[in-house]
């Protein structure tokens, strides 16, 4: 193989790295726990917590904190799947190069 072939093999795995990084930055993933929602972007900025009000009493909010972070956390690992499902064919599994291939052709 040729070194023309290996960069054009190198920049179409590039485009569909950030393709499907796009897809997922995009999605909106959501995390449950009892009364609480929340509404995480792929890029993992959090876009929206809804908290069911009329459920809980005033004295609740410790658990109310508790709930929130479990939401949370259950939508960043639906993106950490969702990431290794669409790029780690590209890394095999390695998937600290999901972060450094951007690094390679500054993306």
């Amino acid at each position: 193989m040729n070194m023309q072939a290996i960069m054009q093999q190198a920049q179409k795995m590039q485009k569909d790295v950030m393709k499907a990084k796009k897809e997922i930055d995009e999605t909106v993933f959501t995390g449950k726990s009892s009364f609480v929602t929340a509404e995480v972007y792929g890029s993992k900025k959090i876009k929206k917590i809804t908290i069911d009000s009329e459920k809980l009493e005033k004295d609740d909010i410790a658990m109310l904190e508790d709930l929130v972070l479990v939401a949370i956390n259950d939508a960043m690992n639906q993106i950490d799947l969702e990431t290794e499902k669409k790029l780690g064919k590209y890394t095999g599994g390695m998937q600290g190069l999901l972060w450094v291939i951007p690094q390679l052709f500054k993306i």
